[in-house]
């Protein structure tokens, strides 16, 4: 999400160096790639005092977000960011170019909103919506839960550390379920 500007709405999205990533972007469409994001609304949420935790957890909020450009309606900030970035990949010239989630989660302590139950529910709510698709792009959307261990001797924030499922010694954080609804 560093390489996205202007990402609200979502249709304003664009890359902050085009130079350097239309190339990529034309390397990817051209060989049938997706794009791999990284994207976190726990990091919009932590660093803004103006993000509802509800819509940034997938919760029912009365937070929505319509696009004037295009009239889709947002309910939840994942599906915003992915369609920044979709947006920003139409803009480069890589309208064909599929978007995978390479990684998103929410941390279970040392930060804003930083709780198990939170965590829980982001994540739970991630694996549950990848079905579904955006606003953009109805239907299943390939997304990758990070982590799958907390890293309790990772170097850096104290939060950075809590984005695992499970501890070290390899006992759940909380539950979770893959299938999904």
């Amino acid at each position: 999400m560093d390489a996205i500007d202007n990402t609200s709405p979502p249709s304003s999205g664009v890359f902050k160096d085009p130079a350097a990533m239309s190339p990529i972007v034309q390397f990817l469409a051209g060989n049938g790639a997706p794009l791999l994001a990284n994207v976190y609304p726990y990091f919009a949420y932590e660093f803004s005092d103006g993000i509802d935790l509800n819509y940034a957890l997938f919760q029912p909020s009365s937070t929505t977000v319509t696009d004037p450009a295009n009239g889709l309606v947002y309910t939840n900030l994942f599906d915003a960011m992915v369609d920044a970035v979709r947006a920003a990949l139409d803009k480069a010239g890589g309208g064909g170019v599929d978007v995978v989630v390479s990684e998103s989660g929410w941390p279970s302590a040392d930060g804003k909103g930083a709780t198990v139950d939170n965590a829980r529910t982001y994540n739970q709510n991630l694996i549950n919506h990848a079905g579904k698709g955006t606003p953009r792009k109805p239907g299943a959307m390939e997304v990758y839960v990070f982590a799958m261990f907390n890293e309790d001797q990772k170097d850096g924030d104290p939060t950075e550390k809590k984005f695992g499922l499970f501890n070290p010694d390899k006992t759940p954080v909380y539950p979770i379920n893959f299938a999904g609804n």
